[in-house]
């Protein structure tokens, strides 16, 4: 589903945000991503969908070296996959049913069908009798779920998430994991940053461990077959 080749990536003002790192998140997996801050844990999410490019290496997803992408096929990877943000990223001028149906409309699905598959997905993530307050008016546990809502509304078959506990107490924590525990039951392949130690044990899933922009621990479970991109890999 997921692999880094040997990547390695620097930002404009020469910021090295990661070093040479290699791991694989296989199909179907749930994987966690910890590190302190700064560790370069953001900058891997953000190299999986395209929002930043390798300096070297190799980003493989789903068999494609989304390096290589046009620009113009970089919007058809985003619908493949389900970010959910830190910040949450939001749409405060309107309410909980536009900001998700918003994913489905931007990925061309029949209008007649929005508003059953919107309502399902807010259901599932205990939000339904939310669905036509603003955001603003939520706590912060339900304005992340209304993000993972707007993520899964589309079904995406890889799901990554930067800290989606990180503004949370523990037991709300606990709820938005469970979430992420079911979506991964029914086959979801999940990637989820986090610094929360105490929930990661909780669930059990191994976890890859980042320190000054390098992997220092990878599980048997990520670790790469081999040691060069797949063949056939190389085009999109």
């Amino acid at each position: 589903m997921i692999e880094f080749y040997n990547v390695s990536m620097r930002y404009p003002t020469g910021y090295v945000a990661l070093k040479e790192c290699s791991f694989a998140i296989p199909k179907g997996s749930f994987h966690f991503l910890s590190g302190h801050s700064g560790a370069g844990k953001t900058s891997v999410l953000k190299l999986i969908y395209r929002a930043e490019v390798a300096a070297e290496g190799a980003v493989i997803v789903n068999g494609r070296n989304i390096e290589r992408l046009t620009r113009r096929q970089v919007p058809e990877l985003r619908r493949s996959i389900g970010v959910i943000f830190q910040d949450f990223k939001l749409l405060y001028d309107r309410t909980v049913f536009d900001n998700v149906a918003l994913a489905m409309e931007v990925a061309g699905h029949d209008p007649a069908k929005i508003p059953g598959q919107v309502a399902r997905t807010l259901e599932y993530v205990g939000l339904k009798d939310s669905i036509y307050q603003n955001p603003i008016s939520l706590s912060g546990g339900e304005q992340q779920r209304v993000s993972i809502a707007r993520a899964i509304v589309n079904r995406p078959p890889l799901v990554i998430a930067d800290e989606p506990t990180g503004n949370l107490d523990l037991e709300m924590g606990r709820r938005i994991f469970a979430l992420f525990e079911s979506l991964h039951q029914q086959g979801t392949t999940i990637f989820l940053v986090s610094h929360d130690q105490q929930l990661m044990d909780e669930l059990g899933h191994p976890a890859l461990q980042m320190k000054d922009s390098r992997l220092i621990h990878i599980p048997p479970s990520a670790q790469l077959k081999d040691s060069h991109p797949l063949p056939g890999a190389e085009q999109p």
